[in-house]
């Protein structure tokens, strides 16, 4: 055998054992190429929902568990997973995850850290079974998004009895202090106004809080100063008689109170100054001081022994004369008495000035004690004492007062009305 033919024979066999190298190789990349497509196609689709945020995933994952694990998520002790972590995956599942965050929930002023993965702050109150009322008072808005670090705040609502200025009510409120209370309330206190129990004191369930309205108000009181009686001697008048020269009259005064009312009830009153609007004016009587000695002349006898009896005779005759000779208009020592048909009257009609027919002013003088009467009958200015109304001036006249009748007078009508009518003694003291 040649060279040339050697040659042929050896390039024939590395020819065949190239052939033989390359199929292995083609068998070997078919085989990674089939198992990685197997592979891959046999991956369950899932969807992973992070934090909000979905994410197709592709899993050979048994359990949710190592889904999560495969996903390199880190599940902390107060997130939210909507599967258990034991259940199986498959194709299809949309599996969420929520990290927790922290937010600062106060209670009634009680704070407390809530980890949480709710997304709006009524889930968030609705998580921890806190129900929020209408008279509740919330820090945020129910619907607000749910943050973290956010800060929380419910004041429950209680009722407490309030009375203010005497008007009682019954209130809701969350305020844990009077000052509090009234700021919630809107009330305000005046410079005098107080509040019990104090501003500082606490407000609790059923509480009872008195608003004192105080106010000082003056009182101007109007009161009558009585007049004195001033009497002077008149020579002229018998002793022992007694004529009101003029009659008196009371003045008037004002009397200035500071008046303190609590919800509008009077407390206390204090005087602050007295005011003089009227002076009063003293009423003159006339006190007689002359004194009137009876004599008498006596008769002569030519007979010694008639002498005494003589005497005595001229002495009772003379006194007789004397008493005869008296004017008749005149009341004796003991007072005249007459029987009369009364009636009464007042000042205060219509039309009437209150001035009687001798200057006596009845309205400024309504204790007065003043009858009229006809002047022929009885003198204007006498002292007369009536039955049953008591001792009188003879002061006024009238047009229908004649003969034997009088007029009396009373302050009021009413007690004009009572006396009605009717015939009285009497008595005509001088």
């Amino acid at each position: 055998m040649t060279m040339k033919s050697n040659m042929k024979n050896i390039f024939a066999r590395l020819k065949s054992g190239k052939n033989v190298f390359m199929v292995c190789l083609s068998l070997i990349v078919l085989g990674l190429v089939s198992g990685f497509i197997v592979f891959e196609t046999t991956k369950a689709s899932v969807t992973l929902v992070l934090d909000g945020e979905k994410k197709p995933v592709k899993t050979h994952a048994n359990t949710v568990e190592e889904l999560l694990q495969e996903q390199e998520v880190k599940l902390a002790d107060y997130d939210y997973i909507s599967h258990d972590l034991s259940e199986q995956v498959d194709a299809g599942d949309e599996i969420e995850w929520k990290p927790a965050f922290q937010v600062t929930l106060t209670m009634n002023g009680k704070e407390q850290q809530v980890w949480s993965t709710k997304d709006t702050v009524k889930e968030l109150l609705k998580d921890e079974n806190i129900e929020v009322n209408e008279h509740d008072e919330l820090s945020v808005s129910m619907d607000e998004q749910l943050t973290e670090g956010m800060t929380i705040a419910v004041d429950e609502a209680f009722q407490v009895a309030i009375n203010d200025g005497g008007q009682p009510d019954h209130v809701w409120t969350t305020s844990t202090t009077v000052a509090g209370f009234l700021e919630q309330q809107n009330i305000q206190l005046g410079e005098l106004d107080r509040v019990e129990p104090g501003k500082d004191e606490e407000v609790k369930a059923n509480s009872e809080i008195n608003v004192i309205r105080v106010e000082k108000v003056t009182d101007v009181v109007e009161e009558s100063i009585n007049y004195n009686t001033v009497t002077k001697k008149d020579s002229s008048m018998q002793k022992g008689k007694k004529e009101i020269v003029a009659f008196g009259e009371k003045g008037k005064q004002e009397k200035h109170y500071e008046v303190v009312l609590e919800n509008g009830k009077e407390v206390s009153r204090e005087l602050k100054k007295t005011e003089v609007v009227k002076n009063s004016s003293d009423q003159i009587v006339a006190v007689g001081t002359q004194v009137i000695i009876q004599t008498a002349s006596k008769s002569s006898s030519s007979s010694a022994s008639n002498v005494n009896t003589s005497e005595k005779s001229s002495e009772k005759t003379t006194k007789k004369a004397s008493e005869k000779t008296s004017k008749p208009s005149e009341p004796s020592s003991d007072g005249r008495v007459l029987n009369v048909s009364s009636t009464a009257y007042t000042a205060n009609c219509a039309g009437c000035s209150g001035i009687t027919s001798t200057g006596v002013n009845l309205k400024a003088n309504p204790n007065a004690k003043v009858i009229a009467v006809d002047p022929s009958v009885i003198p204007l200015g006498s002292k007369v004492h009536v039955e049953g109304y008591g001792t009188a001036i003879a002061a006024d006249t009238g047009g229908a007062i004649k003969g034997n009748k009088i007029d009396v007078f009373f302050p009021s009508k009413s007690a004009a009305y009572a006396w009605g009518n009717k015939s009285v003694k009497i008595t005509i003291l001088n």
